[in-house]
């Protein structure tokens, strides 16, 4: 009786570790197959463009820090893959001056982008009396002195690849678009309130 016993349960042990083993086979096989598939398509990072930024007010109230800004942006994004897909979920842009954002965070809508394909966004960013701290409030008032402020616009959210029937997961995506404004002279200025012209420019792009 006791032999028996212990062929048993033997055999249950036998059963687990083929199963284990099975499991383990199917597992690795498929990581393996993810990875042939990425390294043969090779998706490339989305490419963002500020391609205009339209000053509506860039107002520093004298003695309080206080900055107002309203900008309207013009975003693009291009899908530089041949066989890949890209889904944007929860985009939000907003900027910032030197570090510190300025205005609030804008959502993007979100949606899919098939190869090849160009996406536009032009979202107004709105930032109503933003205390800058005081180093950031005296080098801002000398840069509209100077006549130019360099701005960065920012997009944060989460992408997903899609190749066939196929979608990742949720991967961060980071764009961040230096703006480069003048100071438009032609146009007359009040205290505080100035008058701007901007350069098309590239964005980087962290995933």
């Amino acid at each position: 009786m006791s032999e028996k016993s212990d062929c048993g349960h033997c055999d249950g042990d036998g059963a687990r570790r083929l199963l284990f083993r099975l499991a383990l086979a199917c597992f690795i096989s498929l990581v393996v197959l993810v990875l042939v598939v990425w390294l043969v398509l090779r998706p490339t990072r989305p490419r963002f463009y500020l391609q205009d930024d339209s000053v509506v007010q860039l107002n520093l109230t004298p003695g309080s820090g206080l900055v107002t800004s309203v900008l309207q942006v013009t975003l693009s994004s291009r899908n530089p893959n041949d066989r890949i897909g890209i889904y944007y979920d929860r985009l939000v842009a907003y900027t910032r001056y030197r570090g510190q954002q300025t205005t609030a965070a804008e959502a993007l809508p979100a949606g899919y982008q098939g190869h090849n394909d160009v996406t536009v966004w032009s979202p107004y960013l709105f930032g109503g009396a933003v205390p800058l701290a005081a180093d950031l409030a005296a080098a801002l008032s000398q840069d509209q002195q100077a006549g130019f402020v360099l701005l960065s616009v920012h997009i944060d959210g989460r992408l997903r690849w899609k190749v066939g029937a196929w979608t990742s997961g949720h991967f961060h995506l980071h764009v961040n678009c230096p703006a480069f404004l003048v100071l438009d002279s032609s146009r007359p200025s009040d205290a505080g309130s100035y008058y701007y012209r901007f350069q098309y420019t590239r964005c980087r792009v962290d995933i």
